[in-house]
């Protein structure tokens, strides 16, 4: 069951992840189109099977992650433990709240299926690839993050003086968010500068939020890069811990990096049969 379940080089955790992965989409489309009104009156009780049929799915597959680790607590702790008990637990829930007293917390508890999309990231390994560039690259994107909020506190801070109260720029905080949707580009135009100085500011607001935009992506795309030609990007898929089952241990790990449960050794190729002549 271990194997079948956290170990993906085989045949069987190959079409276990294929067969959760296509479950995990189409209950999240399940989930979209149910809060669609109309789709709704038409497939409501479609809507409901296919809910039940995806929660016993999940929960089976839950109380397997369970019972093949050794040590079941710690992977119920868990992100991904968390996250597969959130999947199934909303649907159980509702069963106890009666909808006649208590519709908007039915329809939050409901809401809370999305997160099954969350168990993606446990099938496919680019996840774990993209997680390990982002926490090597943290320290540089945090140094990033905070020049860009001493710029927009700044900027802010001198539009509010520029512009004042009468061109809706009411305080600080009001000016900073206006920073902020300038920065990043997103520009709402709820607020917007009237006079000439607070134009240029904001124009060279403009020019830098179109500067900065590519520098964390260049961050991590620089970490991948670094790291794949380090040799630290296996080139098959991690394994996982049977003790905890916590995915990502490179091939080369001797212990788990979440409990330090000594690792099996990674199995061998198996050899090509001679061919007859």
């Amino acid at each position: 069951m271990y194997e079948v379940i956290f170990e993906s080089e085989t045949t069987a955790g190959r079409l276990f992840d294929k067969i959760i992965i296509a479950a995990i989409l189409v209950s999240v489309a399940v989930v979209i189109a149910d809060s669609v009104p109309s789709i709704n009156r038409r497939f409501r009780s479609g809507f409901d099977l296919a809910e039940w049929l995806f929660t016993i799915l999940f929960t089976a597959e839950y109380l397997a992650r369970i019972f093949s680790v050794q040590r079941p607590w710690r992977y119920v702790r868990s992100f991904f433990g968390v996250v597969d008990l959130l999947s199934v637990l909303p649907t159980y829930l509702a069963l106890f709240v009666p909808e006649t007293h208590a519709l908007i917390d039915v329809r939050i508890l409901r809401l809370l299926r999305i997160f099954r999309i969350f168990k993606l990231t446990d099938y496919v390994v680019e996840y774990q690839l993209l997680g390990d560039a982002l926490a090597a690259s943290r320290r540089k994107i945090m140094v990033f993050l905070s020049a860009v909020l001493m710029v927009v506190l700044v900027l802010g801070t001198l539009l509010y003086v520029v512009e004042g109260p009468k061109h809706g720029f009411t305080d600080i905080p009001t000016s900073v968010y206006w920073a902020i949707t300038t920065i990043t580009t997103v520009g709402f135009g709820d607020i917007t500068p009237k006079t000439e100085i607070g134009r240029l500011i904001a124009s060279v607001m403009m020019l830098i939020g179109w500067g900065t935009l590519a520098v964390p992506t260049g961050i991590v795309t620089a970490e991948m890069t670094a790291r794949h030609h380090m040799g630290l990007l296996p080139p098959v898929p991690p394994r996982s811990c049977a003790a905890c089952g916590a995915g990502g241990c490179p091939p080369q790990a001797q212990y788990c990096h979440m409990c330090g449960t000594a690792l099996a050794p990674p199995a061998l190729p198996a050899a090509n049969p001679p061919t007859r002549r």
